[in-house]
């Protein structure tokens, strides 16, 4: 199974078991660190901070339901976490969640000689979003390689 298609499947399997607990379903990861396969889910609320007693809730409804539907082939390590302080940005939900807040966008090739953009993120527009740092800068989505959040929320 592609790893686009797989993640699309574990979020149809995670999101309704997050919405039922009243958490949001931030992001799903699927990767390979140290020969090892990793499942990570990250949850947020709207209100507080998640806790562990947070994580365990959903990890161990999470758990249940892959044992049973078994999407991945692959012995796997799952983890469910917050997104963290400098939580990374991945949609587009996300950037215009965060309109107004301080983020570095590393990028895939240098714009005006920066590899690495600090600034307030002002606008997301279709294609492109706008920083504030020392001046404006425009940069195209498909130039972002990542992006953080800087501070506290």
């Amino acid at each position: 199974m592609k790893k686009d298609v797989l993640i699309e499947k574990i979020e149809e399997i995670v999101k309704p078991i997050t919405t039922e607990l009243s958490y949001e379903l931030y992001y799903v990861e699927y990767i390979k660190e140290n020969g090892e396969f990793y499942l990570r889910i990250y949850i947020d609320k709207e209100e507080g901070r998640i806790a562990l007693d947070d994580c365990e809730a959903v990890s161990r409804r999470v758990s249940e339901v892959l044992d049973v539907q078994d999407p991945i082939k692959d012995a796997y390590y799952l983890e469910v976490s917050s997104p963290g302080l400098n939580r990374g940005l991945y949609t587009e939900e996300h950037f215009k969640r965060f309109i107004g807040s301080e983020v570095l966008i590393k990028l895939t090739s240098s714009i005006n000689g920066m590899k690495n953009v600090k600034g307030i993120l002002k606008e997301v527009l279709e294609d492109s979003i706008v920083i504030e740092s020392e001046t404006e800068v425009k940069i195209l989505k498909d130039k972002i390689k990542a992006a953080n959040l800087e501070g506290e929320i």
